[in-house]
């Protein structure tokens, strides 16, 4: 499965609209309008493509040290990763979380490590991650809005 990623500017929103997950997935990821509606200082916009068209979102988040202690400055955050409910089940995460180190390396060329925090009841998240070459610290993050979330990371460096 092939899966390009590509930058979003705020004027891409209506590229991304229609996507959503399942509704009871809502609580781990929020939706497409929530991250538009609010965009944060430091917090980037990409989408995840098949064949052109858009099937997924995400955020990279450069100030995610500031507020995730266990980062280092200069590493990133991985947030608000949303795959479009009909292609969920297909591989389109784990395409995605496989290309990331690539694309994140031409974007933002210093960081050293991506990080992210996901729901401990999100088993499928998990499991995409990890295929995806993420590697769970051990560690819990308490302070995720829908509860405790695994702490992973994923080396950038070659």
């Amino acid at each position: 499965m092939s899966v390009t990623l590509i930058p979003l500017a705020l004027s891409d929103r209506d590229r991304v609209a229609h996507l959503a997950v399942h509704p009871d997935q809502q609580r781990f990821a929020g939706t497409v309008a929530e991250a538009f509606d609010s965009p944060q200082v430091g917090v980037d916009f990409h989408a995840m493509l098949m064949d052109d068209t858009p099937v997924g979102f995400f955020k990279i988040d450069r100030t995610y040290p500031v507020t995730h202690g266990f980062a280092e400055p200069g590493d990133l955050g991985l947030r608000a990763v949303i795959v479009d409910a009909a292609r969920q089940g297909q591989g389109v995460g784990t395409a995605a979380v496989r290309a990331l180190p690539r694309y994140l390396r031409a974007h933002y060329p210093t960081a050293r490590r991506l990080w992210l925090t996901v729901n401990l009841q999100n088993p499928a998240a998990i499991a995409s991650y990890r295929k995806g070459g993420f590697q769970d610290t051990g560690a819990i993050w308490p302070h995720g809005t829908a509860g405790p979330q695994h702490i992973m990371r994923l080396s950038l460096q070659d």
